[in-house]
C-alpha cells in the first residue's frame, strides 16, 4: 500500500498508508487529520483541502483544472506548489508524496 507523508498546521509529520484510488483528500481524511476540512466532500467546489505538496513531485501530478486553479485564488496562502487535495488521486506512483495542509483561510 502507498504511503502519504502529511505535516499537519503545527508542522508534526505524519506517514499514512492509503488505498491506491482514493484521492490524497481522501487519505488525509480518513486517516484522522481533522484540520483538512474538505467541507464540500471532494466536489473541487470549496478550497477546504488545500495543500501544499512537495516540489519533487509536482510534476507527477494531473494538470490543475481551471476551476482549481480559481478556487485557490481565494486563499491567501496560494503558492506554485499549491494544490486541492480532492483533484490529486493517490496511486502507487504517488508512493511517499508528501504533503503539507494548509493554513487555514
Amino acid at each position: 500500500m502507498p504511503k502519504l507523508i502529511v505535516v499537519n498546521r503545527a508542522g508534526e509529520e505524519s506517514t499514512v498508508e492509503a488505498a491506491s484510488g482514493l484521492t490524497v483528500m481522501e487519505a488525509i481524511r480518513d486517516n484522522g487529520f481533522d484540520e483538512l476540512l474538505a467541507l464540500c466532500g471532494g466536489c473541487c467546489s470549496c478550497a477546504t483541502c488545500h495543500v501544499h505538496v512537495d516540489p519533487a513531485f509536482v510534476d507527477k501530478l494531473p494538470a490543475m483544472s481551471e476551476d482549481e486553479d480559481d478556487l485557490l485564488d481565494s486563499s491567501d496562502d496560494r503558492d506554485e506548489s499549491s494544490r486541492l487535495s480532492c483533484q490529486i488521486p493517490f496511486t502507487d506512483d504517488l508512493d511517499g508524496l508528501k504533503v503539507t495542509i494548509a493554513k487555514e483561510d
